[in-house]
């Protein structure tokens, strides 16, 4: 990669725009509400965190940046084509690690004698190095995630959006996986959209934190995280802001509750 994001992110003004972006589905009572007027920039090269309670629309929003969706009211702007990772890792079982990558970068249009070479340095950059030949089911659950997320960084888009894709793992291959997160975002310059419930996890990851109400999800409340990084989920500033965002967000919950 000749152009690393952090120098393309300095052309643009933003890496996603919300503006009054609404969403509704039909429901069986009519339409339902799930979004309501989000106005919300992501600067480039910025790491963000959208927090809420299940079912504020946290992923409805990521679907809807993502294009995977369309918003009934309002607009949002991309710069480019953002790169989406799930939850689920996606993996096709029936390729080698090195090869899901691959089929990325050969949608990318990326000419077929440079596809190893990039997978391969791809692998490196998540710390996988020598796991090109690597079967999906001879992969642990953490390393399958590191291999989504190399498979995300081939499409080579500035904004990576990603959906609670540490949800399923155990505490400390999370914990592994955010210094490894961190340190990608540091070192590529990227711009991340992270939805997660956990607020440990927003406050030790991010920039800032979004946190979304219940539904209909509005944006309630953001915080800037000054707590310089690298971060543990056990330091004191880390817990500290996050008792402070828990008590918002549960009085979001019992606001909710009582309509």
């Amino acid at each position: 990669m000749a152009t690393t994001y952090a120098e393309a992110a300095e052309a643009v003004e933003h890496a996603a725009r919300l503006d009054h972006v609404s969403k509704s589905f039909a429901g069986p009572g009519g339409q339902q509400l799930v979004l309501d007027d989000i106005s919300l920039d992501v600067a480039p090269g910025e790491f963000v965190t959208l927090l809420g309670a299940s079912g504020c629309g946290k992923s409805t929003l990521l679907n809807l940046v993502a294009g995977l969706d369309e918003p009934t009211a309002g607009s949002i702007t991309t710069d480019g084509r953002p790169a989406l990772m799930f939850q689920e890792h996606a993996l096709f079982p029936w390729l080698t690690a090195g090869k899901n990558i691959e089929l990325a970068l050969k949608l990318r249009g990326v000419a077929k004698p440079e596809r190893r070479t990039t997978a391969e340095e791809l692998l490196e950059l998540v710390r996988l190095k020598g796991a090109y030949d690597k079967r999906v089911h001879e992969l642990s659950g953490g390393m399958r995630q590191r291999v989504a997320l190399a498979r995300a960084l081939a499409q080579e888009s500035s904004l990576l959006l990603m959906d609670e894709p540490f949800a399923a793992l155990d505490a400390i291959t999370r914990d592994v996986l955010h210094d490894e997160l961190t340190r990608i975002w540091a070192e590529t310059g990227l711009s991340v959209l992270f939805v997660t419930h956990n607020v440990r996890e927003a406050v030790r990851l991010a920039q800032r934190v979004v946190l979304l109400s219940s539904r209909p999800g509005r944006v309630a409340r953001q915080w800037t995280v000054d707590i310089p990084q690298p971060r543990r989920i056990e330091d004191a500033p880390v817990a500290e802001l996050s008792v402070e965002i828990t008590e918002v967000l549960r009085g979001e919950i019992r606001r909710h509750g009582q309509h």
